[in-house]
């Protein structure tokens, strides 16, 4: 057996699946897995190598579906995730849209919310066999504890009494991102646009905002205990007190588990505004974002496509351009960055006008991997025993 290096990419259209050897220099692409629909997300369990896509249609709504063959064929959950809460008058929900949020009681007349979106699946700790959790919009998780074939919603999130005054961002409410503390099975992070990073240290009973000195430009209030607007968290287990993330406003890091975060971007970075983040799979002080001019002028800094990297926990910051194009104005949406394993690692990009970058060497050079695919959602990447 060898190690091959798989990436996942999820698109508007659809979802590819990429292969190619641990040099990672030719690459063979499949054929497009849920052809027509919204691919949001694809993840593999490193656990047991099971793959799970996230996707969604116009017509047939949102699911998740898992495969034990790399794709080769899938297998739809047998409740979608938003079929999980159970109607307090007894009664099953009888469509897709009650199913999300059933009925409360006969005596409520609010409509329950529409399931629109499942936006990220992430694999559970090494010692909660079976477990995945996943992300959803509008915001709200789920855990699956049978390997993704069921899933149910965490009320204690849902009925939070913030909820009621979380603002949408632009790609509507969604709970984009969950981080598990892999020291401590009570202790887990989501993130909300815009709401903010939420914490729990109790499994999900109860949960608090964790926000402070992290920016809202855009309220009266800059300094909120929550509403801000997070694009994306990252978190490298072999630090887990140490989080970043990339947000409306800035970029930051938290040394304390989200007890209170640092602007590490004002004065080293061109822009305040981006969408990715990612941790070097060796290394938890390699951080690499990808920025865009403003939350106005969503495109290339200085219409100069980049990447930049932080050797040191983001205290300086290089901006990363070799082999990739000069000038280009191109957007990177908060799941289309990722990393292989390797210590020389494999960093890989998407656009959401279809191009696929990759580096072999921790960002130091690019190559383009793919071109002409459909806006490109989400970008992972693993490697697995052939």
């Amino acid at each position: 057996m060898s190690k091959k290096v798989k990436v996942f990419v999820g698109t508007n259209k659809g979802g590819f699946i990429f292969s190619s050897t641990a040099a990672r220099k030719r690459w063979q692409v499949s054929d497009i897995h849920f052809k027509s629909w919204n691919v949001m997300h694809m993840q593999m369990d490193p656990r047991d190598q099971r793959l799970h896509a996230a996707v969604s249609h116009f017509v047939y709504g949102a699911t998740t579906h898992y495969s034990d063959d790399l794709g080769k064929t899938w297998t739809q959950a047998k409740q979608v995730p938003a079929l999980t809460r159970a109607s307090k008058s007894g009664r099953p929900p009888s469509t897709v849209d009650e199913a999300f949020r059933a009925e409360a009681g006969d005596d409520i007349k609010e409509k329950p919310e529409k399931m629109i979106q499942v936006w990220n699946i992430m694999p559970g700790r090494a010692d909660e066999p079976n477990v995945l959790y996943a992300g959803a919009q509008p915001a709200s998780l789920f855990i699956s504890r049978d390997r993704g074939e069921t899933w149910t919603l965490n009320e204690n999130l849902f009925d939070h009494p913030h909820r009621g005054v979380w603002n949408p961002g632009a790609g509507g409410l969604c709970l984009h991102t969950i981080l598990l503390d892999p020291t401590n099975e009570k202790r887990m992070y989501i993130a909300v646009s815009a709401a903010g990073c939420y914490r729990t240290d109790d499994g999900g009973q109860t949960w608090k905002p964790f926000n402070k000195n992290v920016r809202a430009d855009f309220m009266p209030d800059k300094f909120p205990e929550f509403g801000q607007c997070v694009h994306k968290m990252a978190m490298h287990p072999s630090n887990p007190q140490v989080l970043y993330q990339q947000n409306h406003c800035g970029v930051y890091r938290s040394d304390n588990a989200g007890e209170d975060w640092v602007d590490i971007g004002d004065g080293k970075l061109p822009s305040r505004f981006g969408f990715p983040i990612a941790v070097h799979p060796t290394d938890p002080r390699t951080v690499y974002v990808a920025l865009e001019e403003s939350d106005e002028y969503r495109m290339s800094v200085d219409g100069k496509f980049s990447v930049w990297r932080s050797r040191n926990g983001g205290d300086s910051w290089k901006r990363l351009t070799k082999g990739l194009p000069e000038k280009a104005h191109l957007v990177v949406l908060r799941e289309a960055m990722a990393t292989d394993s390797f210590e020389d690692a494999g960093i890989y990009i998407g656009t959401n006008t279809g191009q696929l970058f990759y580096s072999r060497d921790s960002g130091d050079s690019w190559k383009l991997m793919a071109d002409f695919l459909p806006p490109i959602h989400s970008v992972e990447a693993a490697v697995v025993e052939e």
